[in-house]
């Protein structure tokens, strides 16, 4: 049989992944693959999701010598009947189907309200990467054993009665115990970071007052237990470095039913302490998962700090003339655990590292807000030494923008006029939007942040600057306009450029998310990387990503009306489905297509686009391949007389489309 050539491109080429294949060709779209801490963090977080239900008090992890990781939970136990559609059982469905799980049912009467858990794959993950994976299920006075290899079943599902089991013990009356053998081939280190695991298992204790938690090592015999009846005003005081400056303040919030904004339950439990040295402790957990990247209910935290701490600095007339405050200056000594509860949220990534959900800095801030402002109304003085700290963090803030104007202030170009300044010449908060022509512009412009938000249109297409000689750059008046408005001189991967005058810390493309918005995108990306590659290194760019679609949702019951934009199609399908839930049929909600940003009023542009915290902004990176392989394939892309390369490119890479079904 002849060999294929790499131009062969027909049926045949393209591969349907099926089962759990997906996961072993690529682990790292799935989970962290330094080492397999995550993969078992999928089955603890099962057994949290158990207690948050309020069907467990006990959690106990073991490290066994042989390599292997058990968890035991005294929870409901995972059903081993027959699924009434797929005709297998569904202990066997859990651990081998990717979206197969009892978290998708959100509404009342679902298996779990409020969980960690949303895609049905995480143990599935852990069973795909282990070498062998054993799951045994107590319940209804029996007890199920189903034993897997390399994500396959090689013991069937065997089901006895209850009572003494093999080894001699008494049969637990309800719970899951999972131990599993990690295949050290699909992570660079095969040891579990001790320390890392010892800080999940006790930050579970805390979210869960009165839940305990044990960590058991066979090798050494030792044995840890975690039990905090006193929640996260405990915790935190445990961890930190230096003693608050003033009471640690805690609290609650939680919507009832009769809320029109959010559904009954959600909302966060919070504790806060400020301190003037020491480094800050901040962690953030959504339904009992650790979000170490932050995310959303990290932002409503901080909104509703500041807007409390501001509102009392107003009432009390305690701000110097000249005095600008921003969430950061109050943000800056805090010290936080924050654990919200929300019913869909909406994460990014697998590994769940940062909440992405909009309304869940309304959600927080709403609970937040009202409580400190009562606080620090119940106690004046230490409310003026709060304030004192937020004023003394904004003055040093704003001489330190001071100092950096001062040394720019001689021989600057004259800027663009179509450039539309902020107020702040700190760095450390300036961004500049580059926008796609002037009618969007006109919308930014309106609904930007005027203190550090910039807005510089860009009229049609840019210059492709790919073979353009440096010297002749700024023959083009748009280039000229981004270099100047920027401050920094275009220059090679090998200068070391004058960074000193740059304006912005934040050089943001912002362009429509249809396929134009993506030429303009890859037009300016590559004048970055071709010109301004240091720019690039040292993480100032950014791509701005606004929303393809709107979604109109009526009022329901005591619910109002909404509005809810989606990035994509898979965005939207999850909006509708969501909306489906709550018992909004898909025909009731109205779906508009953005043609453009210029489409967007300026609300609807600073709601999804400008606001830091609802904004989806993507860091432009150089990544792992060296600069010469990147620099090889931007010729291929972008240079004038390449177009053979470019068809041999698409041809070449055409069969490495993957269809996950």
């Amino acid at each position: 049989m002849a060999e294929k050539s790499p131009s062969d491109y027909s049926e045949g080429s393209i591969r349907v992944l099926k089962g759990l294949e997906p996961v072993k060709q690529r682990p790292g779209m799935y989970t962290r693959t330094d080492n397999p801490l995550h993969i078992i963090q999928e089955v603890l977080d099962n057994a949290a999701d158990e207690a948050l239900a309020g069907f467990g008090k006990k959690i106990k992890v073991t490290l066994h010598t042989d390599g292997s990781v058990s968890i035991e939970d005294d929870g409901r136990g995972i059903p081993f009947g027959m699924h009434p559609e797929e005709k297998a059982p569904v202990i066997e469905l859990v651990f081998t189907r990717l979206h197969a799980g009892g978290k998708f049912d959100k509404g009342k009467g679902g298996a779990y309200s409020f969980s960690g858990g949303l895609h049905g794959v995480g143990v599935s993950v852990t069973n795909a990467l282990g070498k062998r994976l054993e799951a045994t299920s107590y319940r209804e006075g029996q007890v199920a054993r189903i034993v897997f290899e390399g994500g396959d079943v090689t013991e069937a599902l065997q089901v006895r009665k209850a009572g003494e089991g093999a080894d001699g013990e008494k049969d637990r009356k309800s719970g899951t115990t999972v131990r599993v053998w990690p295949d050290a081939k699909y992570f660079e280190s095969a040891n579990l970071p001790l320390g890392e695991l010892t800080h999940l298992l006790r930050s579970k204790a805390v979210l869960m007052p009165g839940v305990s938690v044990t960590l058991v090592q066979e090798k050494n015999k030792e044995s840890q237990t975690w039990q905090y009846k006193g929640g996260l005003a405990d915790y935190l005081a445990q961890t930190l470095t230096a003693d608050p400056f003033i009471p640690m303040f805690d609290g609650e919030g939680y919507a009832d039913g009769n809320n029109d904004s959010f559904a009954e339950g959600e909302g966060a439990s919070w504790c806060v302490a400020f301190t003037e040295d020491g480094s800050p402790v901040r962690e953030s957990y959504v339904n009992l998962i650790p979000t170490v990247a932050g995310g959303t209910h990290e932002s409503g935290l901080r909104d509703g700090l500041f807007q409390a701490v501001k509102s009392f600095i107003e009432l009390h007339s305690l701000l110097p003339k000249g005095v600008k405050l921003m969430p950061e200056d109050v943000f800056v000594r805090a010290s936080y655990v924050l654990s919200a509860k929300v019913l869909d949220p909406q994460f990014q990534g697998q590994t769940k590292e940062r909440l992405n959900s909009r309304d869940a800095v309304r959600l927080v801030s709403s609970f937040v807000r009202p409580a400190l402002e009562l606080w620090l109304n119940q106690h004046v003085e230490q409310g003026k030494k709060l304030a004192e700290l937020v004023i003394k963090a904004a003055q040093a803030r704003q001489r330190a923008g001071q100092k950096v104007e001062k040394r720019k202030s001689s021989g600057v170009a004259v800027l663009p006029g179509k450039l539309t300044d902020c107020e702040s010449r700190d760095i450390a908060y300036n961004e500049m939007f580059l926008v796609e022509g002037d009618s969007a512009g006109g919308s930014a412009k309106m609904g930007r942040d005027k203190e550090t938000q910039a807005i510089l249109p860009l009229r049609g297409k840019v210059l492709n600057t790919w073979e353009v000689d440096r010297d002749l750059l700024f023959k083009n008046t748009e280039v000229h306009d981004i270099a100047v408005a920027i401050g920094v001189d275009p220059h090679g991967p090998n200068d070391t450029p004058d960074l000193s005058g740059l304006r912005y810390g934040k050089v943001c493309i912002l362009s429509d998310a249809d396929v134009d918005g993506s030429h303009i995108q890859v037009l300016l990306l590559t004048l970055f990387f071709r010109h301004f590659p240091k720019l690039i290194e040292a993480g100032h760019v950014y791509v701005a990503r606004p929303p393809l679609y709107r979604v109109d949702v009526p009022a329901r019951g005591k619910k109002p009306a909404t509005k809810a934009y989606a990035l994509d199609d898979g965005e939207l399908h999850a909006i509708l489905d969501k909306c489906a839930k709550e018992g909004v049929a898909r025909e009731k909600c109205q779906i508009s297509r953005f043609k453009g940003l210029g489409e967007m009023n300026a609300e609807q542009l600073w709601d999804t686009t400008l606001n830091p915290d609802t904004r989806r902004l993507m860091p432009v990176h150089l990544g792992s391949i060296d600069f010469g392989a990147t620099e090889n394939l931007m010729t291929k892309l972008m240079g004038k007389g390449e177009a053979a390369s470019r068809r041999e490119l698409m041809e070449l890479h055409g069969d490495s489309v993957e269809i996950d079904i």
